[in-house]
């Protein structure tokens, strides 16, 4: 349920508003805008159908919300959510260009693969320390080590930095060093997962799983933002399918499908979803042209030495060439790319 308050209404009425409902038993979330404020009730709104709320001092209208995940929802929040790490923003006309590689494997590699995706205009510096492979043998990554390698990069080069966090256990440790959570896909519907992800104040990019819906994807948003973190940022990788010539099936439909329910930002992962460094830029380019609000891309220097999704990684000068697309499409588009601060020597 949407409570929407009445024009300028006064610290006193929001206020007591809130603890009206609180006293009802409801969790209210306050919103407030450049012109208006308003409230979302979570709870089961049949138990208020005989509370006169609009009878409430400063309420001007209640309006009902039919759609399971409420924080998330258009209703609650009309205008786009724009999303901000260290000065970057996601979201509301703004293109998020994460970038790096899909594992960390040691100072040299990702240095050189952050100062390339730094050059060539990235503004958030993504690796993986903690890898959720198919097979228990393969690379399973650095952990911490892998960790202070990141935001030893991050502090050279400038760049936010974002990377994967698999397990409650490991959450204070990922939070310690980087400044932006991943969710993967595996782990979307991992709900205890995401609840602690909620009680954090990171940006949190969540992956869309392999077999979800966009309303699961919405969903497991919800799981997070019902326990106050709110800066949620979507993330189209794929969904499975019968074709067996890409990694994945692109789901571009997803991108205005779930912009068209909620306000929080959606990119797009052209790297899993495709798997091959051929489809790659044409399915980053549409997803923009698509209305996505960033891509992300895996990027390596020797991709045929690389411990982890080798074959899907863009070489750097094959990546400045997207990059380059990219901002040119934005400037038609109307949108814009956050720069990053100059490199600190």
């Amino acid at each position: 349920m949407i409570i929407v308050l009445k024009p300028q209404p006064t610290p006193d009425q929001i206020q007591h508003v809130l603890e009206r409902i609180e006293e009802l038993g409801f969790q209210p979330h306050l919103s407030q805008g450049v012109s208006r404020t308003i409230i979302g009730v979570i709870g089961d709104e049949r138990k208020l159908e005989a509370t006169p709320l609009q009878a409430i001092d400063g309420v001007e209208q209640v309006i009902p919300v039919l759609k399971p995940f409420k924080l998330a929802s258009r209703e609650f929040r009309p205008e786009p959510t724009v999303i901000e790490v260290k000065g970057v923003r996601i979201g509301g006309g703004h293109l998020g260009i994460i970038a790096g590689p899909c594992a960390i494997e040691c100072e040299e590699s990702l240095f050189g693969i952050a100062e390339a995706v730094r050059n060539a205009g990235a503004n958030i510096l993504r690796g993986g320390a903690f890898k959720p492979r198919t097979s228990p043998y393969s690379f399973q990554g650095m952990g911490e080590d892998g960790l202070k390698l990141l935001k030893a990069a991050g502090e050279r080069f400038s760049m936010p930095t974002i990377t994967e966090v698999m397990d409650p256990r490991q959450l204070d440790l990922v939070c310690e060093y980087a400044d932006m959570l991943q969710i993967g896909a595996r782990n979307m519907q991992n709900f205890d997962l995401l609840k602690e992800v909620g009680r954090t104040d990171k940006p949190v990019m969540l992956k869309r799983g392999m077999s979800a819906t966009v309303k699961d994807l919405l969903m497991s948003a919800e799981y997070i933002m019902s326990q106050g973190n709110h800066k949620v940022i979507l993330c189209e990788r794929g969904v499975r399918s019968f074709e067996d010539s890409t990694r994945n099936m692109m789901d571009l439909s997803a991108i205005p499908n779930a912009q068209g329910q909620s306000h929080l930002p959606i990119i797009a992962d052209p790297s899993h979803a495709t798997g091959r460094p051929d489809l790659i830029p044409a399915m980053a380019r549409a997803s923009v042209a698509a209305g996505a609000d960033g891509v992300h891309i895996e990027v390596h220097t020797c991709p045929e030495k690389a411990l982890s999704d080798g074959p899907q990684a863009l070489l750097p000068d094959q990546f400045a060439a997207l990059v380059d697309d990219l901002r040119r499409l934005a400037d038609v588009l109307g949108r814009t790319v956050d720069s990053c601060e100059s490199l600190t020597v």
